[in-house]
């Protein structure tokens, strides 16, 4: 039993490193396009994690389900979210970041 917890704790600290890790994406990528891109999928692998630590400890099968569709409905809330604020930045004509070129310089 011991060694569920820890596997349990491992997923729960992995998932939590990657919402952190997609926090940090927000703050300090350059542009929408990247902002939502670390979101998306930092933030939904950390879900994932998250959610598989929880299913070691679920009580029930009707539990456990209820968690997946859980992950899975925001899975499929998280990618329309993103590719409508990319579509909306792309429409009011926001430039995706580039990088800039020492050498030419």
């Amino acid at each position: 039993m011991i060694l569920l917890d820890w596997i349990q704790g491992a997923l729960l600290l992995a998932g939590l490193g990657f919402f952190l890790v997609g926090t940090l994406g927000l703050l300090r990528f350059p542009d929408v396009y990247t902002r939502v891109h670390a979101l998306t999928k930092a933030d939904n692998l950390g879900l994932g994690l998250v959610v598989f630590g929880l299913l070691i400890g679920a009580d029930s099968v009707p539990v456990a389900l209820k968690m997946l569709l859980i992950w899975g409905l925001a899975l499929l809330a998280s990618a329309t979210a993103g590719y409508l604020v990319a579509r909306a930045a792309r429409r009011r004509g926001v430039r995706p970041w580039k990088a800039r070129n020492w050498e030419n310089d």
